[in-house]
């Protein structure tokens, strides 16, 4: 489980394909510092198990095919800026919200609107999870935890907006993410369980 506050921004310095998996070497001194083998950390939003901590700072980390065919990890390579978070601990805070790093679907950016002290970010909605999203809840962009500012456009062709204060733009991949670009999106967990239980009658 993670929060989606995102501890650092790690960099991709090693990619092996495996056929139908890859292994995948990520650089971050933070999010290492405490880790070991076995260890969950997510990698945009991805929830990746540890299998080695080198000495400098980086791990690998195996992805099979049904986790690069659902997520933006498919796309990226080496020299590629990764958010990464560490598991959240029960005796800290919880900042974000409640956050698995199962990728529900992916997006892309559509547009950006900067202003002088934030920025507009309008990200395509997949028709299989745009029932979850409403306005002013949360969702996962990324990895980063999220308030959805608008929600736009018509069945097959939905949107929604996120506004991303300075810190958020400086210290996530989401501030240089280009217009285009590939997101991996988890919804608020709540908004599955409640309709399951409906469906089921309860």
């Amino acid at each position: 489980m993670f929060t989606g506050i995102v501890e650092e921004l790690g960099e991709v310095v090693a990619k092996e394909e495996l056929g139908d998996a890859a292994r995948f070497t990520v650089r971050g001194p933070v999010v290492t510092s405490d880790a070991s083998h076995g260890d969950s950390i997510a990698v945009n939003g991805v929830c990746l198990t540890v299998v080695e901590v080198l000495a400098d700072g980086s791990f690998t980390a195996d992805v099979m095919q049904e986790t690069l065919n659902r997520s933006s990890l498919q796309e990226i390579g080496v020299g590629s800026r990764v958010n990464l978070e560490r598991a959240a601990a029960l005796n800290s805070r919880l900042g974000g919200h409640l956050v698995q790093g199962h990728v529900d679907g992916t997006g892309h950016i559509i547009s950006r609107s900067p202003s002088d002290n934030w920025e507009v970010v309008r990200i395509a909605l997949p028709d299989a999870i745009s029932r979850y999203v409403v306005k002013k809840g949360s969702i996962t962009v990324d990895g980063v935890s999220l308030t959805v500012s608008e929600l736009g456009g018509e069945r097959g062709d939905e949107y929604f907006e996120i506004s991303l204060i300075p810190t958020t733009l400086n210290l996530t991949t989401l501030g240089a993410a280009a217009v285009g670009s590939p997101v991996n999106l988890e919804v608020d967990v709540i908004a599955k369980y409640v309709e399951r239980l409906q469906a089921a009658g309860g």
